[in-house]
């Protein structure tokens, strides 16, 4: 009789075989074989579910079932689907990002239970819905292979039981004090946590410093940084602060700033803006006055604009290069008093000393200042953090804890923290990999990422913030606060601590629930509350020292050291979504180098890529040069954050880290001092994704002055004709088209030039949305960067047609004006690129959009060769899935950020913007359901969403209610303008001319 086959009923039986588990023993000796189980009982030590889908070959079973567990208090398996989840639709998680550097409160969008998108919570009174590239990119950390997957003791991989149990004992005998040294933390509830934990300990201190101090600026300010408010300054002055790109708040700060630089016929007004830098910022790109000065000279400055305002000559303030600057500054700043606002990055307590009192003489408290909900995102001391450095170093620090902080990298006294180590009994850090200074740590504990945790936030006094799960965790990680708690030996896990920290301002019950939904409330606990604020520096004092700082500077070179927009001080250096983000200004990727001005650079006959020695406090780094246009004279920049050596593949090695360079004073406060610079001889090619300045005259983008505006708003745009045998016409009166009628929807976007900062964000999202490959300095030196969005920055020449010629005109300005446009597929209607494709992979949709069909691409490139606006991209290898750019995406792990409604390409076709024609289709599908049109903002592109300044507005251009329709209807012969519209490609991208508030 034939034997009848038997078939397994699934992998569960499989499972419980002994040939597999036989097999898993020897793939995974931790994991023992067992006799034959019978009936439902099954042994401990049978591999479970997942070790069989690892054994098929599924390295991400990891994420995959973290990702089937709803991220609610208790787990749900998969098996039993949660009722939230519904396969092909998105789940939506209030949550917020602070990583110590950039607030935002978000929103994670989740598919079948994984991360894989981050937007902006409108519900937010601070952020209203704007992100920072920061945040939208911090999704991608989740997946990174370098994070820790469990716990380690002396550098070997442990058990959570052995690990708690060790420290406990050795805590409990540890001689001298415990410290916790953190960067800035604006949670309550964690700051709860710390003092329980450290009320075991006599003595017990808790340390913060920030990589990028405010010291001075907390010193000056009771402890507190202000609540400024630029949406009511009508003057705004910055000494050097980047409050558009990486300076306090500058999501928050954006959403200010724009609300007066928006200009319309109706309300033809905008604010002033003067800044006051070293190197050309963001935020100085913005401004309509830019006056490149020293570091030492923001004293000179301050003291100036002081005794302009205060009157009288109260300080004795050495002299500037920008002294008419400075008087035209301080005329406006006083014809404006109750509506300007002075604010600067510097960390000498003298400059912050002044700056408060010229706020306080502009009567600022109480109008563009709110006194009443001051800022909590920096508390670092420096004094403190030196303090410790000595102690450790005179061995009366017993134990130390370093959680979210990186002093071995990130402290310009590196080497005496690394020899203070030395002298600490006991060592942990709760970092989420093996870096600079947790490696010298005896356990490491690892924290889980944000997107797994709970936690809670107060960023401005009154404003409180939620995090909650999106995924549970992937890896055998563990809140630092619930290994806080343990530790102390409490019975609460961190999720009651929040809620019991809550429960004073919102309630149990609705209240909490509503607060989770939301994911802000409003209310205060008081923990962030300034405990003893040290004595601000007096007047007299602050002009002694400016003196003295403007006579030791003399003629030397300073150096300026700055954040950054996509970098900062480096804690997502691992992140390749942002090495591959283009600087605002610089447009480089990939590398920091040493900034320096046209003019220094032919006087030290420096070319641009030539590697530089940059030597202070007899240290050297060697970087390479870029000449930047703006760059105040007798300084380089160098930016902070690169240079890591234990972070992980993609931020390893990159750049060089410029902290050791930096000086201490006796007073406890870092800044930047004088340098030498000496070619070595060599060079290193610097990636940018943009070698040319200046538009050349063409009419790329439109620009004008608030006054001209204001005479007559139909002048500020220049309009092209074409001549005809009846006279000049719009080119769209003479075609060869065949013009498309569109019946239901014409999707167009417009950009608003005035409204566009620079800042990056929308590209970040485009890249997280559209599932944008990176693809490594090479490639981008290769000009192959793939970036469906980009921001081109342009800048003023000196030179005219008349005047040099169009070779000068490519050369800008030495201390330029700047514009910034963002530029995407155009989805022209009279698109060149479809009429040259040989296959008809380039063609026009019935709404508007320009598509791409990727099967049908057989990349010719015929279609980026006709393209005006050079906005497609050809995929010249299979960066998905190539190890040669694997950069935490093209792995298993990092595959799980891919948006499944969006198509991985493959090599050899040509990709470019879409519109985000997923949204629309989602939009329209839930439209039809319920059996109407698509309302306007329902349909919004990632680019646009990301926006923290709504400078961009996308929708129907067919619905005169969309706000598209509104804005072309009135700025049409005022502001609207299409690029190349000689070319009559006839774009659904219209911009908006740049208006400038000049003299």
């Amino acid at each position: 009789m034939q034997e009848t086959i038997k078939y397994w009923r699934g992998v569960e039986e499989l499972n419980n075989t002994p040939e597999f588990q036989k097999h898993a023993h020897d793939e995974f000796p931790e994991f023992l074989p067992v006799s034959e189980a019978s009936g439902s009982e099954r042994s401990a030590d049978v591999a479970p579910r997942r070790d069989f889908l690892k054994l098929l070959g599924f390295g991400i079973a990891a994420t995959t079932l973290a990702s089937c567990e709803a991220p609610v208090r208790k787990a749900i398996p998969y098996l039993n689907k949660p009722e939230e989840v519904e396969p092909g639709v998105a789940n939506w998680y209030a949550s917020t990002y602070f990583n110590g550097d950039i607030y935002n409160s978000i929103l994670v969008k989740t598919r079948e239970g994984r991360p894989i998108k981050i937007e902006g919570n409108n519900l937010s009174p601070i952020t209203k819905g704007g992100t920072h590239a920061r945040s939208q990119a911090s999704l991608l950390s989740l997946y990174d292979n370098a994070r820790l997957q469990g716990p380690t003791a002396a550098g070997k991989a442990a058990t959570w039981s052995q690990v708690d149990q060790e420290i406990r004992t050795k805590l409990s005998g540890v001689r001298g004090k415990v410290v916790l040294v953190s960067n800035t933390i604006i949670s309550p509830s964690t700051k709860s946590v710390i003092r329980e934990f450290g009320a075991q300990f006599p003595g017990f201190e808790h340390v913060t410093y920030d990589a990028n101090s405010a010291s001075a600026l907390l010193k000056a300010n009771g402890g507190v940084v202000p609540g400024y408010d630029f949406s009511k300054a009508k003057v705004i002055v910055s000494l050097g602060a980047d409050f558009l790109g990486s300076w306090i708040s500058p999501t928050e700060y954006s959403k200010q700033y724009i609300t007066n630089r928006k200009v319309t016929a109706d309300n033809p007004t905008m604010s002033r803006h003067f800044q006051f830098e070293s190197f050309l910022s963001l935020t100085g790109a913005n401004a309509d006055v830019r006056v490149p000065v020293k570091p030492s000279e923001y004293g000179a400055v301050a003291a100036a604009l002081y005794n302009a305002v205060a009157g009288g000559g109260a300080i004795q303030a050495p002299s500037t290069t920008a002294a008419k600057q400075v008087e035209a500054a301080a005329k406006e700043l006083l014809a404006n008093r109750g509506a300007a606002l002075v604010v600067s990055d510097s960390n000498d307590a003298a400059v912050q000393t002044l700056v408060t009192a010229i706020n306080n003489a502009l009567g600022a408290n109480g109008a563009t200042i709110n006194t009443s909900a001051p800022s909590y995102v920096r508390q670092g001391d420096d004094a403190r953090m030196l303090r410790l450095i000595n102690d450790m170093n005179a061995g009366s620090v017993g134990a130390v804890i370093f959680y979210g902080a990186n002093p071995v990298y990130d402290h310009p006294l590196s080497q005496q923290v690394v020899a203070g180590l030395k002298k600490v009994g006991l060592k942990i850090s709760f970092a989420d990999r093996a870096d600079e200074t947790s490696i010298l740590a005896d356990y490491i504990c690892p924290d889980s990422h944000f997107l797994e945790s709970w936690n809670d936030f107060e960023p401005k006094k009154g404003f409180l913030s939620l995090a909650q799960p999106a995924i549970s965790t992937i890896f055998k990680t563990r809140q630092a606060q619930d290994s806080l708690l343990k530790w102390a030996g409490s019975t609460s896990d961190y999720y009651t601590v929040i809620q019991r920290t809550w429960s004073g301002v919102v309630g149990g019950g609705e209240g909490w629930n509503k607060a989770v939904h939301d994911g802000v409330a409003t209310g205060s606990t008081g923990a962030n509350e300034p405990t003893a604020a040290a004595a601000p520096m007096t007047l007299a004092a602050a002009g002694v020292s400016i003196n003295k700082v403007a006579r030791a500077a003399g003629k030397n070179v300073e150096l300026a050291i700055y954040e950054k927009v996509a970098i900062g001080a480096g804690q997502l250096a691992n992140n390749p979504w942002l090495q591959e983000m283009s600087d605002p200004t610089t447009k480089a990727t990939w590398d920091n180098y040493v900034t320096i001005s046209q003019a220094m650079a032919k006087e030290l006959d420096v070319e641009q890529n030539d590697i530089l020695r940059i030597t202070a406090k007899g240290k050297s780094i060697e970087l390479p040069a870029l000449v930047q246009p703006g760059q105040a004279k007798g300084t380089v920049g160098i930016a902070i954050g690169y240079g890591r050596t234990h972070a992980g593949q993609a931020a390893n090695n990159v750049g060089a880290n410029v902290y050791p360079l930096v000086s201490v004073v006796d007073n406890g406060l870092v800044y930047a001092n004088t340098v030498t610079l000496e070619k070595v001889g060599a060079d290193k090619p610097i990636a940018q994704t943009q070698t040319h300045h200046t538009v050349m005259g063409r009419i790329v983008v439109q620009e004008s002055t608030l006054k001209q505006y204001q005479k007559d708003p139909k002048s500020v745009t220049e309009y092209i004709r074409i001549a005809t045998p009846e006279g000049p016409q719009k080119p769209q009166a003479v075609s060869l088209w065949q013009d498309y009628e569109y019946k239901d929807h014409h999707w167009g976007m417009v950009i608003d030039l005035n409204s566009c900062i620079g800042c990056g964000a929308c590209t970040i999202g485009c890249q997280v949305e559209n599932n944008v490959a990176v693809v490594g300095k090479q490639e981008v030196l290769n000009r192959r960067e793939m970036h469906w969005l980009r921001i081109d920055r342009y800048y003023s020449s000196d030179a005219t047609r008349e005047n040099g010629g169009f070779e000068k005109m490519e050369d800008p300005s030495e201390n330029p004006t700047v514009i910034f446009q963002p530029m995407l597929c155009q989805h022209c209607n009279h698109a060149p690129c479809e009429t040259v494709c040989p296959v008809a992979a380039t063609m026009h949709s019935s709404e508007g959009l320009n598509q791409m069909v990727y099967n049908r691409c057989v990349g010719t490139r015929y279609c980026a060769n006709n393209c005006p606006y050079k906005v497609r991209r050809f995929n010249w290898f299979n960066y998905a899935n190539n190890d040669k750019f694997d950069y935490n995406m093209n792995n298993d792990l990092g595959k799980m950020v891919l948006n499944p409604d969006v198509t991985v390409r493959s090599r050899g076709v040509m990709e470019k913007c879409s519109f985000c024609v997923q949204r629309i289709q989602a939009g329209k599908l839930e439209a039809k359901k319920e059996g109407r049109r698509p309302k306007d903002g329902e349909v919004v592109t990632a680019c646009a969403q990301a926006c923290p300044t709504n400078a961009i507005v996308f929708g129907d251009m067919l619905d005169p209610n969309s706000q598209v329709s509104q804005i072309l209807n009135r700025e049409k012969g005022e502001r609207a303008f299409h690029v190349l519209e000689e070319l009559n490609t006839q774009p659904n991208v219209t911009y908006l001319t740049k208006i400038r508030n000049l003299a």
